[in-house]
C-alpha cells in the first residue's frame, strides 16, 4: 500500500478555521486517509495531527506519543486513532502551563495553560465507542489536537502581551514568509 506524505496546511489557510464534519464507515478512503497520516506525522517529526491540518474538514486525529516515550515511559507504544473525538467534561480544578508548538504554526513555540483532566469521547479505527477520562500529558497532546477540529489552533489561548508578541510571526507565516523542514501548504 503506497503512502503519501500530505502536506501540513499552515496558518492563514481557511480550512484551521473551520468546524469539521463528523465522519462515518463510509468516508471515502479512511483506512488510506489514516495511513497517509500518520507517515505525514512521522515525516514532520510531530506528535499530533488532525485533519484539517493536511487540508480535511472532518474530525480525524492521530496521536503518536511513542515518539516520547524516552522521556515519558507510560506511552511507550501509544498510537491511536480518534474518529469524532469530542471533549465532554473538563476537570478545571486542576491546570498547568506547558510549551506547545504546532506544524501548522512553525517556529512558534508558547507556553499555554490547560486543564490536566478531560472526559473524552470517540470512535477508534474500528468504529468501537470509547469514553474516558484521560490525565498528564495525553490530556494535553488531545485538547491541542481536538481544538483543531473547532477551528482553534493553540496561540488562540494566549492572552495579552504573549498575543501582541507573536502577531507578527503569524502574520509572517500566513504570507509563507519561514522556514520548516517538512512539506508545506501556504495560503497563496
Amino acid at each position: 500500500n503506497k503512502t503519501m506524505i500530505l502536506p501540513i496546511y499552515t496558518y492563514g489557510q481557511p480550512v484551521l478555521r473551520n468546524e469539521a464534519e463528523d465522519i462515518d464507515e463510509n468516508y471515502p478512503n479512511l483506512k488510506q486517509t489514516i495511513q497517509d497520516m500518520y507517515d505525514t506525522l512521522d515525516r514532520s517529526e510531530g506528535i499530533g495531527l488532525a485533519a484539517p491540518q493536511v487540508g480535511l474538514p472532518i474530525r480525524l486525529v492521530v496521536i503518536n506519543l511513542d515518539l516520547i516515550s524516552e522521556d515519558l515511559p507510560e506511552y511507550k507504544g501509544y498510537i491511536r486513532t480518534f474518529i469524532n473525538p469530542y471533549i465532554e467534561e473538563v476537570d478545571d480544578s486542576e491546570t498547568d502551563v506547558m510549551e506547545e508548538g504546532c506544524l501548522s504554526l512553525p517556529g512558534i513555540h508558547e507556553a499555554v495553560r490547560r486543564p490536566t483532566r478531560i472526559r473524552v469521547t470517540y470512535l477508534d479505527e474500528d468504529f468501537q465507542p470509547h469514553d474516558e477520562w484521560v490525565g498528564g500529558y495525553l490530556a494535553r497532546v488531545m485538547q491541542h489536537e481536538f481544538d483543531h477540529l473547532d477551528g482553534m489552533v493553540f496561540t488562540d489561548h494566549l492572552k495579552g502581551l504573549r498575543k501582541q508578541l507573536i502577531r507578527k510571526k503569524l502574520q509572517s507565516i500566513a504570507k509563507g514568509d519561514f522556514a520548516c523542514n517538512y512539506k508545506v501548504k501556504v495560503k497563496r
